[in-house]
């Protein structure tokens, strides 16, 4: 096994156990406990584990939230890929939300040039990259700015969102789960996406496999109101499927 292949695993393992310790990694993947080490001191430069004595707990579970410029470069292969998908999803010619996230980001970057569309958001990072693109209308929703993400929230974002109505929202989330739906590790990011959704007629979620399985602080939507999400091939073709069986499409890029 590779070492991102390992740390991937490692990551799994903490956030479905709750902490992982060195020791026992070593045996689980039959390297040494030096290798282990160096794996997660990797991930928590990532921003994704918290050393401790011993081992390592996910940041979730300490309610820390990675700053964006962490998560950029964390599976960006994969979020590559479902931005290119997400584009499928698209109308012709109508209006979207994008909500702030990093394979949200990447999805704006290739927003086609040949049709013209209206795009509501709540981040900087998107609006910056979109406002000189003549083929686009955007509306930038105000409200304070959360450094953890760069997007607006509070009750001024809510109250511009509900005087928007759109076709399609493109959602991010860092928690994806069949029994506790989307979730998010704060309350105030969490009340905007549920805006971003009741904004729209229908709501597209852009999430890699390492948000499957994981639940956080604050619950933004149950996936019964959730029409499509759109992920990588790495989800489990079972977790997969319950979550089809709660409400929406998934789709595996």
């Amino acid at each position: 096994m590779y070492a991102p292949e390992r740390q991937q695993a490692i990551l799994g393992r903490a956030r479905s156990e709750g902490r992982v310790d060195v020791n026992s990694l070593a045996d689980v993947f039959d390297v040494t406990p030096e290798t282990i080490r160096r794996d997660l001191t990797g991930l928590e430069r990532r921003g994704v584990l918290r050393r401790v004595h011993g081992g390592a707990i996910p940041v979730e579970r300490l309610g820390i939230e990675p700053a964006v410029e962490q998560r950029y470069d964390v599976n960006a292969v994969q979020k590559e890929r479902i931005a290119k998908a997400a584009l499928d999803q698209l109308p012709d010619g109508g209006s979207i939300i994008i909500d702030a996230g990093t394979t949200t980001v990447r999805f704006a970057e290739i927003l086609p040039t040949d049709r013209d569309l209206t795009v509501v958001t709540h981040a900087l990072p998107i609006a910056s990259m979109l406002a000189e693109r003549t083929n686009i209308t955007l509306h930038l929703v105000g409200g304070r700015i959360r450094p953890g993400t760069l997007a607006a929230v509070g009750n001024w974002s809510a109250r511009e969102l509900a005087e928007v109505f759109v076709d399609v929202a493109f959602l991010g989330t860092n928690g994806v789960s069949p029994s506790h739906g989307l979730t998010t590790p704060d309350l105030a990011e969490a009340a905007v996406k549920t805006a971003l959704m009741r904004s729209a007629r229908r709501t597209v979620v852009l999430a890699d496999h390492s948000k499957f399985g994981r639940d956080d602080f604050a619950h933004v939507a149950d996936l019964s109101e959730v029409d499509t999400i759109i992920t990588d091939s790495e989800v489990d073709a079972d977790m997969a499927r319950e979550i089809e069986d709660v409400g929406p499409e998934v789709l595996r890029v």
